[in-house]
């Protein structure tokens, strides 16, 4: 069994952001669509999964503002050019025929959890498509790996360390005491990433950090660790995905023969030309 489990709003943004604008002849933007269905083509070649799946964060609030109502309170709305595409990529992910999962009150990071446990305890193999820096926890566990569509590869352990100064298996903690500015995770103050990594090597997790605080050597991270452990703590909520979202299953996501006809109608709808050629292309060779 091999998941390719694709993060929808990873794969849209990553869309809209890397091309240029692209407008149909009625003024629509299809730029992101464009993007969206050329990265999930290449991928379909690449993969052949036994499982797939498109996963999108449902709308409405998150059990994550239960823990703490600021939860990225901050993000701003994506543009309107953007926004006026979202319908239109559901509608792509359909003339796939791909699986699409969403589940209210979860995040799409934690159905990607959820079903990546599931699929490693019947020992498969996992692919994330994502650029989240939140999946690196998971790569702790071995099977998972996380494609990264802007680096066009495998994350790998020496990117993890790169971003938070320790491992994928240390990753939730150092996230706990660095905080997330993008998402609103509070963190504790004046701890970045070196100063995590440090801590996490002298003491072990979040826990023993805080547990050893009085031990710490600088005045300042001493002090702000005392003083912020709780909100170490709610920020390591936050930032832990859950494993175990109800109603997720390895069976939504069984993979299913793309209907052939229906792909070129949409993309004909969407006057994809140039995409529309090179997939007549590699079906005639029998590509996917």
């Amino acid at each position: 069994m091999r998941l390719t489990a694709i993060d929808g709003a990873s794969y849209i943004y990553r869309a809209f952001y890397a091309l240029p604008p692209l407008e149909r002849s009625d003024g629509q933007q299809v730029g992101a669509v464009h993007g969206f269905c050329s990265m999930l083509w290449k991928k379909l070649k690449e993969d052949r999964p036994t499982h797939i799946g498109v996963v999108f964060d449902a709308p409405g609030r998150k059990f994550r503002h239960d823990i703490d109502e600021s939860y990225k309170a901050n993000r701003t709305p994506p543009p309107p050019e953007l926004t006026s595409q979202f319908p239109l990529i559901r509608q792509a992910v359909d003339a796939f025929n791909l699986p699409q999962i969403e589940v209210e009150g979860y995040e799409a990071d934690d159905v990607i959890a959820t079903v990546s446990m599931q699929v490693l305890n019947q020992g498969g193999q996992v692919s994330i498509v994502s650029s989240d820096k939140d999946f690196y926890q998971l790569l702790a566990h071995d099977g998972i790996e996380q494609w990264c569509p802007i680096k066009g590869r495998a994350i790998d352990r020496d990117d993890v360390v790169k971003k938070f100064g320790v491992g994928p298996e240390f990753a939730i903690d150092a996230q706990a005491l660095i905080g997330d500015t993008s998402d609103n995770v509070p963190g504790v103050p004046g701890i970045g990433p070196k100063t995590a990594a440090q801590l996490i090597e002298q003491f072990g997790d979040l826990d023993s950090v805080l547990w050893n605080a009085d031990y710490v050597s600088k005045p300042k991270i001493r002090q702000a660790l005392i003083e912020h452990a709780d909100q170490a703590r709610r920020s390591k909520e936050l930032v832990t995905l859950n494993h175990d979202v109800p109603g997720v299953y390895v069976e939504h996501f069984s993979a299913r023969d793309i209907d052939h006809t229906a792909l070129l109608e949409f993309l004909d709808e969407m006057e994809l030309v140039t995409l529309k050629q090179d997939i007549l292309a590699d079906l005639e060779m029998g590509a996917v």
